[in-house]
């Protein structure tokens, strides 16, 4: 459509998840304290692996970026989504939606990106263990790190181009508490079935691939110690759960979100809460209640402060 750009619309109405009063302030309360736990929750991950010697190692720097990582993607959405939780008309402009939708695939697709990277750590660790600290140096964990970035930065910018540019010139209205990408898509002022599937499929590429790459990958892990002895299993195990649930708290909504979406409205309202706030909300607990060294960590940093206090 002629003249049909983003100068058009600048601004977008957002619905929210709830349209009752009384909800919202409840809401408002629980998703303040749940975005505080967020943050404090990886923070403390963030402090007690830069600042512990015992965590120096390729498993916990990876960790903490993960930690980082996951407060980025939750801040990208949720304070917004709590402070309209006290507006009558919950209204973004065409910037901030704009960086929404490139913020949540390029946070996401990293993460993705950071997730298999953490798989590889764990195979090396256990399938090579006398190999581990030579493989999984410094430079070639930062190099991975930043291979993560850069992937999720690619994903993010050839959707943030492709958005920018749609002529948005009537509908403004978006049933979400943020913009998700293909509920931004249908707004355009044009056919976008054919641009929809071709997103979808851009990020199934992604996603899909991660995915199986991360089954494989510890499937194989699994298969190696099972070769070995009782030992080797437990300790297998004990390793490698707290990340396969991670990779599946983390992949399945956005599986189903963008690559095979169920175009269900309250479903996908709740797939992203769960995205976005749920999983940055798990991974600190997950990765600090079934760790041993983290809780030692964790000791060891309160004792520090705390002992001395103790002792006089």
């Amino acid at each position: 459509m002629e003249g049909g750009n983003q100068s058009v619309v600048s601004e977008f109405i957002l619905w929210g998840l709830s349209r009752s009063e009384n909800l919202q302030a409840l809401l408002f309360v629980v998703f303040l304290i749940l975005y505080l736990f967020i943050v404090s929750g990886n923070i403390v991950i963030l402090v007690l692996i830069t600042t512990d010697r015992h965590l120096h190692s390729p498993m916990y720097f990876l960790l903490a970026n993960l930690s980082f990582v996951d407060m980025c993607l939750s801040s990208n959405t949720t304070p917004k989504m709590i402070s309209d939780f006290l507006r009558e008309v919950k209204t973004i402009s065409f910037a901030g939606c704009m960086s929404q939708v490139f913020f949540s695939h390029c946070i996401g697709g990293g993460e993705m990106v950071l997730l298999v990277v953490m798989a590889y750590d764990r195979y090396v660790a256990i399938c090579k263990p006398l190999h581990y600290f030579t493989i999984m140096n410094l430079k070639r964990c930062t190099g991975l790190v930043l291979i993560s970035w850069t992937t999720g930065f690619i994903h993010g910018i050839s959707y943030y181009v492709v958005v920018v540019q749609l002529p948005f010139c009537g509908p403004k209205e978006i049933d979400s508490f943020f913009c998700d990408m293909p509920l931004v898509i249908k707004l355009a002022c044009m056919d976008y079935h054919d641009l929809n599937t071709l997103m979808n499929a851009e990020c199934g590429v992604v996603a899909v691939t991660c995915f199986f790459l991360l089954l494989v990958s510890y499937t194989y892990i699994l298969f190696t110690v099972c070769q070995s002895s009782k030992a080797g299993v437990s300790k297998a195990l004990s390793t490698c759960s707290a990340h396969i649930t991670v990779v599946m708290i983390f992949f399945l909504p956005c599986i189903f979100i963008y690559v095979w979406p169920l175009s269900i409205t309250w479903l996908d309202k709740f797939l992203a809460v769960f995205y976005s706030v749920f999983t940055p909300l798990l991974n600190p607990a997950i990765y600090t209640l079934r760790n041993k060294e983290m809780k030692n960590a964790m000791k060891r940093f309160i004792g520090k402060f705390l002992g001395p206090k103790g002792n006089s």
